[in-house]
């Protein structure tokens, strides 16, 4: 199994990064808008993402864990065979937050291209945090 882990550094507190991390069916208006077009909420406990490559997929929701302050999903009914996901945020002092985003996905060859996809949502959150 690929495993893919990235890390940004926002300039923002960990309060309104959280805020907008757990705001599950805006990923597009509050986290990471140019990367993410729309985001639907399906229930409570999955979302239709549709990025900005034209890629539109479901998403079941696993945890959101306020004490971590982590969101986990797996994606569902794609070309891959599994794929689940996390991001977390940790706290740098100074008005400052790390994310981390850690994705486990098969087949192995698909890691290029999902750590680009990864990499461009990092760039849209630096962007919208700073």
């Amino acid at each position: 199994m690929a495993s893919i882990r990235r890390e940004v550094v926002l300039n923002a507190t960990i309060d309104t990064v959280w805020d907008a991390l757990r705001d599950l069916g805006a990923l597009h208006t509050r986290l990471v808008p140019g990367f993410v077009l729309d985001t639907r909420m399906e229930g409570d406990d999955a979302r239709i993402v549709t990025f900005a490559n034209g890629m539109v997929v479901r998403e079941l929701i696993l945890d959101v864990s306020e004490e971590q302050r982590r969101v986990a999903w797996a994606a569902v009914d794609t070309p891959m065979t599994h794929y689940n996901a996390s991001f977390q945020l940790f706290d740098k002092g100074q008005g400052r937050t790390k994310g981390v985003w850690i994705a486990d996905l098969l087949p192995h060859d698909a890691a290029p291209d999902i750590a680009a996809m990864i990499e461009q949502g990092l760039a849209a959150m630096k962007k919208k945090f700073g």
